[in-house]
C-alpha cells in the first residue's frame, strides 16, 4: 500500500475542520484501582478540581466551533469520563468497545447503546480493543496499537467492519498503554509520536509512513502531551509538553495548552476525553 504524503513546512497554511465529539462529564471520577502505572488508589484524585477542568475543556472544543454531545456518566465507573475508549466511528458505523479490565467492562455497553438509540449502525466487537484509545483514524489508513489493552484480532475485526485499511503498532512501556497516549494525527495525513513508545518494528514502519512527523521528547511523552486533539489547525494539549508545543507552534500550528492534571493521575489527557464522532 502506497501512501501520500503531503510536504511539511514551517509555513504552511493550517485548516480546521468542524468536528462532532462525545465527552462524558467526570461526575464520578476518582482512582479507586490501579490498572495503568500512573494510577495510584492510595493518592486518589479531586473529582471537584476534575470536572472544573473537564469543562474547560469542553468548553474550549465549543470556543473553536465544535459540536460537544454529552452522555450520561454512571456511579461506578470512574474511568467513564475517558469517551475516547469508548467506541471507534467512522463513516456512521460504531465499533464498540471491549475493556481488558473488569473494572471498565461496563462502559463499554452504556456507550454502545448511546450509539444505538440515535441509530448509528453498530457492532459489537468478539476481540478485545478499547477504542479511540488504541484506534487512530486518518484519511487513508486506521493506526493501531496493541501490546497492553487491544488484540491484534480487534484490528482485524474493525478493518472488515469499517472498510478501511488498518496497520498494527505495538507499544512496549506500560506508561504508554494506549496508542493515543503516545501518538496524536496532526491532520489526515501526518502524526506526531514518541519513539520510546513502540517496538523497534513500529518505528520502521512510522518512519516510513510518516518522514514529516513531529517527533516528541520522553519529557513531553511523560507528561501525556502526545494525548492531544487536532482539528488540522488548532491542537488541544496538556500545556506541561512545552518543547512539543513550540514544535507544533513552528510547524505553523495554533497550540492551545489545557490543564488536565487531574485527570492524568489515572493516565488521561485532553485526548482521554474525546470520542470523536466522524
Amino acid at each position: 500500500m502506497t501512501i501520500a504524503h503531503p510536504a511539511e513546512t514551517t509555513h504552511c497554511e493550517r485548516h480546521a475542520t468542524v468536528r462532532h465529539y462525545l465527552m462524558c462529564r467526570p461526575e464520578y471520577f476518582t482512582v479507586s484501582y490501579a490498572i495503568n502505572p500512573w494510577m495510584d488508589p492510595v493518592k486518589g484524585a479531586d473529582t471537584a478540581k476534575a470536572i472544573e477542568q473537564w469543562e474547560r475543556l469542553r468548553e474550549t472544543y465549543e470556543r473553536l466551533g465544535h459540536k460537544v454531545s454529552l452522555i450520561e456518566p454512571i456511579e461506578g465507573l470512574p474511568d467513564m469520563v475517558f469517551a475516547a475508549n469508548g467506541a471507534l466511528v467512522v463513516d456512521g458505523r460504531v465499533y464498540g468497545a471491549k475493556f481488558r479490565y473488569p473494572e471498565r467492562a461496563a462502559e463499554a455497553g452504556a456507550y454502545l447503546r448511546w450509539f444505538a438509540e440515535r441509530g448509528y449502525e453498530v457492532m459489537e466487537p468478539t476481540a478485545t480493543n478499547e477504542g479511540e484509545g488504541d484506534f487512530l483514524v486518518l484519511d487513508r489508513v486506521i493506526l493501531a496499537g496493541t501490546g497492553f489493552r487491544t488484540d491484534v484480532a480487534a484490528h482485524l475485526e474493525a478493518q472488515e467492519f469499517l472498510g478501511r485499511p488498518v496497520v498494527t503498532l505495538r507499544l512496549v512501556d506500560p506508561h504508554y498503554y494506549h496508542l493515543d497516549t503516545a501518538l496524536f494525527p496532526l491532520d489526515g495525513g501526518n502524526i506526531a509520536y514518541y519513539p520510546g513508545a513502540f517496538s523497534e518494528g513500529s518505528r520502521r514502519v512510522l518512519e516510513y509512513m510518516f518522514p514529516d512527523a513531529v517527533i516528541a521528547s520522553a519529557e513531553d511523552a511523560q507528561v501525556l502531551g502526545l494525548n492531544a486533539v487536532s482539528d488540522g489547525r488548532h491542537v488541544v494539549i496538556n500545556a506541561e509538553a512545552t518543547g512539543l508545543i513550540r514544535e507544533l507552534e513552528r510547524r505553523g500550528f495554533e497550540v492551545i495548552p489545557v490543564d488536565l492534571s487531574e485527570l492524568r493521575k489515572a493516565g488521561g489527557g485532553p485526548k482521554c476525553c474525546t470520542l470523536e464522532i466522524r
